[in-house]
């Protein structure tokens, strides 16, 4: 029985299209994939109010049948009557409140709170990579999290409460007035209050609820900043400095929650107030007309409690409609997260891209990120890249070098020019199956907290164990892979390596990356400063590997450390978004020009300070890579050989 109810839906199918931006819209594209369930639900839902209707009527005629005078007549004509009764107490109202509780906590509350949490993710993980940048990883997680449940809340909170006060309220409002239209004064002067009641606190309930919810993501935000940067606040020795960061959001929340619970204090003194005239003026209108001999005790007996079950009923309906708004504001916050479209689409039936050979065009590519001052990071770019020619990409921080490699691998939309590979624009093709033809390995390498066969292994979706263990010998990372042990002491290749890597070395990191990359196998090769991380000796071993791993590909690598690209095929200096120099390593030290001064002083391990007065500030682009630096210099040697980690 449990399984029926909860395989009624499927929450992890692919979503029929993105949320869209409207609030109503937003509600509806969840709840028509599940309508036949909330249309069981408002099934149920006006059984139980019915049968609780008719509880009020049987106590009714209990009273009726204890006034008559012959007691065993009465008896004795009524044990039909008596038995219904009994069997839709003891047998009808249980197996409906037994199927109301199973369709809503067994198929709707799991079923739709995943179904939409598993929608939202996977339209929100979708997005460009400037969308995520421009948020805390704690506040757009926290608002898929949250708007699913708030969605679902509202809608069985809207079915529960405000159908069951309709379809009771209307009932015991029309047997009242049946019985005599007196005994219903008090019941619709009450439920005009209860609407004026509901429109001045709902709407202020709605609001703070809102400022509320903002608040709260802000400082789920602002901790996991906390969380995710702790080494750089232990480092700097800036606890303090983020105990007031988060204080100050903490602070603005309770200011928030305050005011919400002032108004909700508020809420319940006025109900409590309304609930308690209703049942005074019915109990003395009652009490007035059977003193007059105009209606029976079993009518004031059937009045009473159902006045007694509208004012009980009104404050959980009361609470539940003031629910409802508040989740809404939960909602409408969510909204600005997940119902964004997205930015970088693919064409309408956009193909995937074919790389036969390898050649990249850079087609006068003019980019400024969308600053307002129009300063160009680029600026009439254009270059080829030959198929199976390795480029090395040469130039101070700020000069473009990322920007490229962000533009390649269409990260960002192009604001003029083209890039073609072996032909085809990148913006016809689609983005899978682009970056899915480009190996990269970055300078801060980022890992997924699992484990280091999964990390190496998501290079090739399916590569089997000793496929993985041989991309980690050429990139020099078995030795120390077969010695780690976790926290929880699995050992080698099952090891857990902890969040964004932290339970690794640096250079570590930067192999099992290498490894990753190799296991790929793409035909186009991207390295940004790929061995920055790694001691001389490791960076040699793994510079023989790569020169093997380049073998065929076309490359394109980053480094301020011109030793590592000295033996590309072709160096392209880059300064402030234009070439300035292109050649050979030999070539560009003959021609004595900015690329052979560079030579000149990183050979003497520094940098004059003339080279570095005209550096442009930072840049967006440099954020992407991590490659932003005050001046260009070679980078000291880092010892990789960490100790094993062990938590």
């Amino acid at each position: 029985m449990f399984s029926f109810f909860e395989t009624r839906i499927q929450p992890t199918a692919l979503p029929p299209g993105p949320p869209p931006s409207g609030l109503v819209a937003f509600y509806w594209h969840f709840i028509r994939q599940t309508r036949s369930l909330y249309a069981a639900m408002f099934v149920t839902g006006l059984a139980v109010a019915l049968i609780d209707m008719l509880i009020p009527i049987f106590i009714g005629r209990l009273v009726t049948l204890m006034e008559a005078t012959d007691r065993a007549a009465a008896f004795s004509a009524a044990v039909p009557s008596l038995l219904a009764m009994a069997a839709l107490v003891v047998i009808g109202r249980p197996v409906t409140l037994i199927a109301d509780s199973l369709v809503r906590n067994n198929a709707v509350v799991p079923g739709v709170t995943s179904l939409v949490r598993w929608q939202s993710h996977w339209h929100v993980v979708r997005q460009s990579w400037p969308f995520f940048q421009n948020d805390f990883a704690g506040r757009i997680a926290n608002r898929v999290m949250q708007t699913s449940n708030a969605l679902r809340e509202c809608v069985v909170a809207s079915i529960r409460a405000i159908w069951y006060i309709a379809v009771y309220g209307v009932s015991s409002l029309v047997l009242m007035a049946l019985a005599d239209w007196r005994l219903a004064i008090p019941t619709v002067l009450w439920f005009i209050g209860y609407v004026i009641f509901l429109r001045y606190f709902v709407p202020r309930m709605r609001d703070l609820a809102k400022i509320s919810s903002e608040a709260r993501s802000s400082v789920m935000g602002r901790v996991v900043d906390s969380y995710t940067n702790i080494l750089t606040v232990k480092l700097f020795a800036r606890v303090r400095d983020e105990d007031a960061y988060v204080r100050d959001m903490i602070d603005e929340h309770t200011v928030a929650i305050a005011a919400h619970m002032r108004l909700i204090t508020r809420f319940m003194a006025t109900l409590a107030a309304m609930n308690a005239l209703l049942l005074v003026s019915t109990a003395a209108i009652g009490i007035t007309l059977w003193g007059r001999g105009d209606v029976s005790a079993g009518i004031v007996a059937t009045a009473l409690p159902l006045a007694w079950q509208i004012a009980n009923v009104a404050g959980w309906v009361s609470w539940e409609v003031t629910g409802i708004f508040e989740n809404i504001g939960v909602v409408q916050e969510g909204m600005e997260t997940i119902a964004v479209p997205h930015t970088l689409t693919d064409a309408p039936g956009a193909p995937e891209l074919e790389v036969p050979r390898g050649e990249i065009r850079f087609e006068h590519l003019t980019f400024t990120y969308g600053r307002s001052d129009g300063r160009k990071v680029l600026d009439d770019f254009d270059l080829t890249v030959r198929p199976g020619e390795r480029v090395g990409f040469v130039g101070r921080s700020g000069a473009g070098k990322s920007t490229l490699v962000n533009l390649l691998l269409r990260f960002h939309e192009l604001e003029q020019g083209s890039i073609r590979i072996d032909g085809q624009n990148i913006a016809n093709v689609t983005q899978e199956s682009l970056r899915g033809a480009i190996g990269l390995v970055t300078q801060d390498t980022s890992l997924l907290h699992r484990s280091i066969a999964a990390n190496i292994g998501y290079g090739r979706p399916g590569a089997t164990h000793d496929e993985i263990v041989a991309a980690a010998k050429k990139a020099q990372a078995h030795d120390f892979i077969v010695d780690l042990q976790d926290w929880k002491d699995r050992t080698g290749y099952e090891a857990q390596v902890g969040e964004r890597g932290v339970k690794l070395s640096g250079g570590q990191r930067q192999r099992v990356a290498i490894a990753r990359v190799v296991l790929k196998d793409a035909p186009i090769l991207v390295l940004d400063e790929a061995t920055s991380a790694l001691d001389s000796e490791v960076e040699l071993a793994i510079q023989e590997q790569l020169l093997d791993l380049m073998e065929g590909k076309t490359v394109i690598a980053i480094a301020h450390r011109l030793s590592t690209i000295a033996r590309m095929d072709r160096l392209v200096v880059l300064d402030r978004g234009r070439i300035v120099e292109q050649g050979s390593h030999d070539e560009l030290l003959a021609l004595g020009g900015h690329y052979a001064l560079l030579w000149k002083h990183q050979s003497g391990g520094f940098l004059p300070e003339e080279l570095l007065v005209d550096e442009p500030p930072a840049l967006e682009e440099d954020s992407a890579f991590d490659e932003m630096r005050a001046e260009e210099q070679p980078e000291p040697s880092t010892n990789d050989e960490s100790p094993r980690p062990k938590a």
